[in-house]
């Protein structure tokens, strides 16, 4: 991720009808106000007022300038009231917009210092023009999220616009159809993960760590918007992760059966140690074996396969859109597997935090020279405060 200490944020915010369709805009600057740095076309929703709307752009400036890496940030806007609530001279008392500020504000804390400061509306044309884009967007029937801006984000920061065009490969893959994007989300910690169990079929709750991880992804995913759809492995673990962020998207989540992690057979419950103790030729000849199955267990190939067939008909369903998956290691190993078009070799080459995100992207355009993309592995910046 390229890091710029000091940047310039201006933001604006609309609404055609007050309330009405909304959106607004943010572009960011370096420190010398001419390069452009990232801009956002956001798209706030079908009802909400001029006010809300400018909260949201000034919102999506603070969280690019945060993932920009920025110590220090200028702000700029023409709404007076925004400028003056932010400096905390004026109290904010409508709910929506106390809300907003509170988001704000908890983006602001990791700047060394900030200013909100007011400028007219002809010297902010910018950021204007991209909420009015913002807002045909929303008019033309867009969801709420990034729906547009330019395509400077690091592939470590795609996950901050989970919905967006912001960032997509489109310029280099040929494809001319928006990808469909899959976000995976780990499940949280379990008393099996903590002890370092193989932990396939087994059941077993999120413990207090694991629901705060749970809690922490939903969040961050929420703050991003942009998730269309919510799929869950049907064990528990996955299933209170889902619910944790279908609570914050106001989104249903649909149980996918064979997104379910690995049957481990009899090493179900066992160590690493324990499991190699058990038989260690054939422990070892199953590690570097994906043909290979625990005794009375799946094949790493059996599900690489079950879970291709589950990625090619959620992308059927839901192309072009963005499909948040909650799942388990070797599930979501296969999901960035398939986007590299690689070999089972790799899938021991990669670590999975718990509650960790990743984002891989399918073109289902037949003239695309790229089929497919990993654009973020094991993002875990969101669970620094649940640690």
């Amino acid at each position: 991720m390229g890091s710029h200490e000091h940047v310039i944020v201006y933001a604006d915010g609309g609404s055609r009808g007050n309330p009405g369709v909304a959106g607004s805009g943010a572009v960011v600057y370096a420190a010398d106000g001419r390069t452009v740095l990232r801009d956002i076309v956001y798209v706030v929703g079908k009802k909400a007022t001029n006010n809300v709307a400018e909260y949201h752009g000034m919102l999506r400036g603070l969280e690019a300038a945060r993932d920009l890496g920025a110590r220090t940030v200028e702000v700029y806007m023409d709404s007076k009231l925004v400028v003056e609530q932010m400096s905390g001279r004026w109290k904010i008392k409508h709910p929506d917009m106390q809300k907003l500020a509170l988001e704000a504000r908890r983006v602001m804390d990791s700047f060394d210092a900030i200013t909100f400061t007011w400028v007219p509306r002809a010297k902010n044309t910018v950021a204007d023009a991209l909420s009015n884009k913002a807002m045909d967007a929303a008019a033309a029937g867009a969801k709420p999220g990034i729906v547009g801006g330019t395509e400077t984000a690091d592939d470590s920061e795609i996950v901050a616009s989970a919905g967006a065009q912001v960032g997509t490969p489109a310029h280099w893959t040929g494809a001319t159809a928006r990808p469909t994007r899959f976000v995976l989300l780990r499940h949280g910690q379990t008393a099996m993960s903590a002890a370092k169990q193989y932990s396939g079929h087994s059941n077993p709750e999120l413990t207090e760590l694991g629901l705060e991880q749970a809690r922490a992804a939903a969040r961050t995913l929420r703050d991003r918007g942009g998730i269309d759809v919510i799929v869950s492995s049907p064990l528990t673990r996955c299933l209170q992760t889902a619910e944790a962020a279908a609570e914050e998207l106001g989104l249903q989540v649909e149980v996918v059966d064979k997104l379910i992690e690995q049957d481990f057979g009899a090493w179900e419950g066992k160590t690493f140690d324990e499991a190699h103790a058990l038989d260690p030729r054939l422990h070892d000849e199953w590690l570097a074996d994906p043909s290979l199955a625990p005794p009375g267990g799946e094949s790493l190939q059996k599900l690489h396969n079950r879970v291709r067939s589950v990625r090619r008909d959620l992308q059927e369903r839901y192309a072009g859109q963005t499909v948040l998956v909650v799942s388990h290691v070797s599930p979501i190993k296969s999901f960035v597997r398939q986007a590299i078009d690689a070999g089972p070799h790799v899938v021991a080459r990669m670590f999975l935090d718990l509650a960790s995100l990743s984002v891989v992207e399918f073109f289902g355009d037949a003239g695309a020279r790229v089929g497919s993309s990993l654009r973020v592995f094991n993002d875990t910046a969101h669970l620094r405060s649940s640690r």
